[in-house]
């Protein structure tokens, strides 16, 4: 399962987010059933990313979210947010 999720931060709290999740982003790749995690960057956005995260079953994306983990980190950074995050998740059906 592909997991996406757009963030929008007020541009003052750029570094801070890309501090944060540097720290954070060993344990959530090793969080059983996450297979892949990447951060973007927008090229025509100021301050917005995107985590884009591989799971091997919906369970284990709903086990990460009801975790500590999830919901310590979700804690710190929906304060630097400047617009109500997006996500989707989305099965692929072609690779070329």
């Amino acid at each position: 399962m592909i997991r996406v999720v757009r963030m929008s931060f007020m541009p003052e709290f750029e570094e801070a987010f890309l501090l944060f999740f540097n720290e954070r982003k060993e344990r959530i790749r090793h969080f059983p059933g996450c297979t892949h995690l990447a951060l973007w960057k927008d090229k025509n956005a100021e301050a917005v990313f995107y985590t884009y995260s591989l799971w091997s079953h919906p369970d284990d994306l709903t086990n990460y979210r009801n975790s500590d983990l999830f919901q310590e980190t979700w804690a710190q950074v929906k304060l630097w947010f400047n617009e109500k995050p997006h996500a989707f998740s989305a099965d692929q059906i072609l690779s070329l």
